[in-house]
Formats: structure tokens, C-alpha cells, sequence
């Protein structure tokens, strides 16, 4: 850990160095970059500083305590201080410890989220519209834009399946462990016999995906436009601006039809496709060091029942790490900060453990 730790310091010095230098300023690409890797070291070295200051300080005390002339008020005060740098030593060492774990590489990314009805026919679908305004106004407390690339809503106002991008600087990072089945239980308002039904709702959380990240041959894809259907107008009706697009080679298809522009349709659809691509190309290197897998927080599997929100109690319930808050119309309004910071907790622990294995 030490050799990583002077390392981290010593590129910290280095990109410090470079930042005064004018051709990396002129150069924007570039100084971008290295402004975003000192902000991501920032935190090591500062951690790191204050673990050698407090090394510094228990060995200056315990040099001074070995004094046997010291009188006994100035003794207690440098026993004190010992004691109180002793502490910090072995704080400040397990907070490097988790600061140095691997980062995931998407954490900082865009991330785009698809919410799909499950079982449970036009009460899950009801619900997955509760569930995007949750997330979107979520994004909105964190200072974060949502933007809807795909919908198909239904007659009483909730989504067959809503597709939304959250750009902001580690979107990823907190959206990763929504991935999942989440279940409802609640009356619905169609129900005359106030019965509690039990719906779910599919969340797929997908890094957004560059064209650096996936490359797409141009000669893989099989485009078709359509008219789009739904409410938009007679505009809606006369022109084929809807895209539906076609990865031969993996299957996947993605059909975008918000937009009345063509172009910004296969625009949506083209991010859509890329982050569905590298989601399935993560997924396969998953599969393959499944035995090694670090953590078993937020695997993303979409099959995983992860929550449950019941309405008539009150409750949320996490299934993955066994939390129960009894605060969901807080939580259904986008506060959503107790629950994430309780999985990315969770999820260092397994990942610490692992790392000591």
C-alpha cells in the first residue's frame, strides 16, 4: 500500500506541474483529462498527507515520552497526543485502504436507465412511471439533467417502457444498484374491493457508452423508419420519423419514436444502442470471472428481486444488504441518498473482504 500511495502522490505532483505549463492550457482535451485524474487522486493524497503528519507526530511523542525528565503535566499532554495520533494512524490507514480500492471505470459516465412494466398488467406500468419521477427528481436534488429518449406510455398515464438519460458527473456511480426487479405492493386505483395487488417493475441501469467504448460497423446495422404512433398530432401521422434500428449480429433492437426530427430519433437510438452493446459485452467478461467477482452488491442482474416498496406499511425494503426504511413517500419523492449510500457501503465491505483474501 505504501508504494501505491507514494506513486499516487508523486503523479499528483506531476500533474499539478503540468497544469501551469500554457500548451496543455491551450490544449482543452487534454487539460480536461488532467484535471478530471487529479480530482479523482485528490482525495488519496490529501488522506495520505494527513496519515504521514500523524506517523510524524506519535514518533515525536513517543521519542518525547522516553524522557524520563520530562514533568508530569507536560508528560500527560504528550500522552495525550500520542494516544490521539496512534487513533488517526489507524483511521487515516482504513480510509487509504478504501479509497484505494479499484475504481469502476464507468462510475463517472452519463448513465441511461430503461424501466419496463413487469407483472401485474397497468398497475406495474402505473409504477413505472412513479418510479421515473423518483429517479428523475433524484437527479434533479443532485443538480443533474434528465432527458427521455424513448417512451410508450399507456391510457391512465404510466409507461409500458420509458428509456431516460442522467447526465451529470458520477451518474453511474449512484444509479449502478438500481438494477433489478422492484416490486410494489398497494391498492390499486382500479380496485373496488380495496385489495392489496403485488406488481413489479424491470429497471436496467446502462453506463452511456461512447463511440470510443464500442466500435459499430456502419454495415452491421439495418435501419427501417415508420410512422409513429400515439398522441403528437397530425405530424405524428404524415411522417416516418420514427427509427427503429437493428444490430444484426447481436439482435438488438432499439426503436425511438419521441422526436418528430428522423435525425434526433436515430441519434436517441444509436446512444440506446451502444450502451445495450457494452452492457452485453460487460456482462460476458462478467460471466467469465464470475468465481472471482469482487462484490455481490449490485450485480445488475435484472431477474433479482432487489426491493420491495409497500405501500400500506410504509415501507422500502433493500432484499440485497437487508434494509428497511419506513419513510416511502420520502423516498418515492426522489430522497433516495440513505438507501444508495447503505449499498455503496455495503458493496466497499465486500469489496474490502475480498481484497484481504
Amino acid at each position: 500500500m505504501l508504494e501505491k500511495l507514494i506513486n499516487v502522490e508523486k503523479r499528483f505532483d506531476e500533474i499539478s506541474s503540468l497544469l501551469c505549463q500554457q500548451e496543455v492550457v491551450n490544449d482543452v482535451e487534454k487539460y480536461t483529462k488532467l484535471i478530471k485524474e487529479l480530482n479523482h487522486i485528490s482525495p488519496v493524497v490529501e488522506k495520505y498527507r494527513e496519515l504521514k503528519k500523524s506517523e510524524k507526530d506519535f514518533n515525536e511523542a513517543k521519542e518525547l515520552l522516553e524522557d524520563n525528565t520530562l514533568s508530569k503535566d507536560f508528560r500527560e499532554i504528550v500522552e495525550e497526543e500520542y494516544e490521539e495520533s496512534k487513533k488517526l494512524i489507524a483511521q487515516y490507514t482504513e480510509e487509504l485502504k478504501v479509497l484505494l480500492l479499484p475504481r469502476d471505470k464507468n462510475d463517472d459516465k452519463n448513465v441511461i436507465v430503461e424501466i419496463r412494466g413487469g407483472a401485474g398488467g397497468e398497475e406495474a406500468s402505473l409504477f413505472a412511471g412513479v418510479l421515473f419521477r423518483m429517479y428523475s427528481m433524484y437527479a434533479e436534488s443532485k443538480g443533474w439533467k434528465t432527458d427521455v429518449l424513448s417512451s410508450s406510455e399507456t391510457g391512465l398515464g404510466g409507461f409500458k417502457e420509458i428509456s431516460f438519460m442522467i447526465e451529470g458527473d458520477g451518474a453511474y456511480s449512484r444509479f449502478k444498484f438500481e438494477s433489478g426487479v422492484h416490486r410494489v405492493q398497494r391498492v390499486p386505483e382500479t380496485e373496488s374491493q380495496g385489495r392489496i395487488h403485488t406488481s413489479t417493475v424491470t429497471v436496467a441501469v446502462l453506463p452511456e457508452a461512447q463511440e470510443v467504448d464500442v466500435e459499430i460497423n456502419p454495415a452491421d446495422l439495418q435501419i427501417d423508419t415508420y410512422r409513429a404512433g400515439g398522441a403528437g398530432g397530425q405530424h405524428v401521422n404524415k411522417t416516418e420519423s420514427a427509427i427503429r434500428i437493428t444490430h444484426i449480429p447481436t439482435g438488438t433492437v432499439v426503436e425511438c419514436q419521441d422526436e418528430r426530427s428522423q435525425y434526433k430519433n436515430k441519434d436517441r437510438a444509436m446512444k440506446i444502442l451502444r450502451s445495450r452493446i457494452l452492457e452485453q459485452e460487460q456482462e460476458k467478461q462478467n460471466a467469465e470471472i464470475a468465481g472471482e467477482r469482487k462484490s455481490q452488491v449490485g450485480t445488475g442482474d435484472r431477474s433479482e428481486r432487489i426491493r420491495t416498496y409497500n405501500y400500506p406499511q410504509g415501507r422500502v425494503s433493500d432484499h440485497r444488504i437487508g434494509l428497511t426504511l419506513y419513510k416511502i413517500d420520502q423516498i418515492l419523492n426522489g430522497d433516495l441518498d440513505e438507501v444508495i449510500d447503505a449499498l455503496v457501503t455495503a458493496d466497499t465491505a465486500e469489496k474490502m473482504k475480498a481484497s484481504e483474501e
